[in-house]
């Protein structure tokens, strides 16, 4: 049987336009609090961009089962807060300035007014999706919400040291890919799939999420920081190791290795260079080598949909790794 073509770009963004704004509106609706600096603080965030990618993939699982309903819609915007508040948090953990090229929400309105918003934020994204009155697409969210708080747990223990290449997928499945999955399997449970076919698409999520992580990890090394709207190399600056530095780990020379151990226990490049970093790197073929893991899980992933009738919104689907893969920012 011969595999679809997949869409392009402009197709997949148009093909979901009309609904990718219902969920814009719905996300603005629902970030509004009687309290001022939370609906500032909400408005702020939903104003800063992002590719919407979480929600689009939600969107197009409960079409491949040609679903009807605003509960997509809905649940659309309740994945988008979810990654938002997920985003405050982070940038408060990491002492983040910057995010995608404007100030982080901490360095407008401080640490402890950011905290408590990200956490009405994700209290909100239950409350709108308990109006779905569906106790499994609860159970998906709260499982979702404690592998991602875990993660960032994990993470926060693992800082400053060189962990191998299973725990550092493990982090990313847990802060990365776990969301992308659980957007799919919601997408599935509100089209009445079957377990198999839940499970099929709940596969492809993860292997999406974790081929986006691994070139967000790539890009955070090579990309410039007007690019990236942050700073280059902010991972090692943090004191996090990702695949392209557990690759270059585990082949360089002892002093190489001293050299990449100093810039992750300090979390900062005093007496080593980004510039050296990278020599290390491309010296070991390190960067190509995660971009090929990140191209091998893109195929796995539209493996996971195979089976799929054919549609535009599979096309669609087929078309999101490459998408990923190729990616700039």
């Amino acid at each position: 049987m011969s595999v679809p073509a997949a869409i392009n770009g402009k197709e997949f963004f148009e093909l979901l336009r009309e609904d990718l704004a219902a969920i814009e509106r719905e996300f603005g609706r629902d970030t509004v609090s009687g309290v001022e600096a939370i609906t500032e603080i909400g408005e702020y965030l939903r104003n800063g961009g992002g590719k919407r990618i979480r929600p689009a993939l939600l969107l197009l699982a409960a079409k491949l089962f040609n679903y009807q309903g605003r509960g997509a819609i809905r649940l659309g915007a309740v994945v988008e807060i979810i990654h938002t508040a997920t985003l405050v948090h982070d940038d408060i953990i990491d002492e983040a300035q910057t995010r995608r090229g404007r100030p982080a929400a901490n360095t407008q309105w401080g640490n402890s007014k950011c905290v408590l918003a990200g956490d009405w934020l994700y209290m909100q994204a239950f409350k709108v999706a308990v109006q779905e009155r569906n106790f499994r697409v609860l159970d998906t969210l709260i499982e979702l919400t404690q592998q991602m708080v875990e993660g960032e747990l994990l993470q926060m223990e693992k800082l400053g040291k060189l962990i191998s290449l299973d725990e550092h997928f493990d982090l990313i499945f847990r802060k990365t890919a776990c969301l992308f999955s659980v957007c799919m399997r919601m997408g599935a449970i509100l089209g009445g799939a079957t377990p198999e076919q839940e499970e099929s698409l709940g596969q492809y999520g993860r292997d999406l999420g974790m081929a986006f992580q691994i070139v967000d990890d790539v890009l955070d090394l090579t990309a410039s920081e007007k690019v990236l709207g942050k700073p280059v190399a902010s991972d090692l600056r943090e004191g996090k190791v990702t695949m392209a530095v557990i690759h270059a780990l585990e082949r360089c020379t002892p002093r190489e290795r001293k050299m990449i151990e100093t810039v992750v226990q300090e979390r900062a490049f005093d007496g080593v260079t980004h510039r050296e970093i990278i020599g290390i790197l491309e010296r070991y073929g390190s960067l190509e080598a995660a971009n090929a893991r990140a191209l091998q899980y893109a195929t796995l992933a539209r493996n996971a949909i195979c089976s799929f009738p054919d549609s535009e919104f599979k096309r669609a689907l087929l078309w999101a790794p490459d998408f990923v893969v190729a990616r700039e920012k």
